[in-house]
């Protein structure tokens, strides 16, 4: 019976030396997975276009790790990942007349992603259908609304779009 008793007893302190242990490196594992650098940018941008923080951090961790100089196969740039004519279109939606910017700057990037995420909820008024149009293209989702195969109500995409997301690479 005392063997049962310490054996229970070194069970329950085990765990809670491992609790503990993971309750402090948990935290610091998932903050190096998933950093959220550029707060200022992040929470200044989101609150005027309106858009959710965490799925800003979320475009930057998956379109660029948090790279600032990130560029894709696409020529997509920066953090968030536009490419130049998308760039250019948003300049002029926002009236934006700056031959300078950039998006290897961290706050233009964000500023940008920010107001095309905005845009494309407005448009699709569904952040999944959102979400895709800006990783794969507005073209793109818009053919894949318009095939009863991938988007039954023509507004959202269904589960299949993941697959030709996944072939368009």
């Amino acid at each position: 019976m005392k063997s049962k008793i310490k054996i229970l007893l070194l069970i329950f302190v085990s765990a809670a030396v491992l609790f503990a242990a993971f309750s402090v490196t948990g935290k610091t594992v998932m903050k190096t997975l998933y950093p959220m650098k550029y707060t200022e940018y992040v929470e200044k941008y989101s609150a005027e276009y309106g858009v959710d923080p965490e799925l800003v951090y979320a475009v930057i961790k998956t379109e660029s790790s948090f790279n600032p100089d990130a560029v894709s196969y696409a020529n997509a740039e920066g953090l968030t990942q536009i490419i130049p004519e998308t760039f250019d279109w948003l300049k002029m939606r926002l009236g934006e007349e700056d031959e300078n910017l950039s998006l290897f700057d961290p706050e233009t990037s964000i500023k940008y992603g920010a107001y095309f995420l905005s845009y494309l909820i407005d448009e699709y008024e569904n952040t999944d259908t959102a979400i895709a149009a800006y990783h794969a293209g507005v073209g793109n989702v818009n053919k894949w609304l318009e095939d009863k195969s991938v988007s039954a109500d023509g507004k959202t995409l269904d589960e299949a779009y993941e697959g030709i997301l996944n072939n368009d690479k």
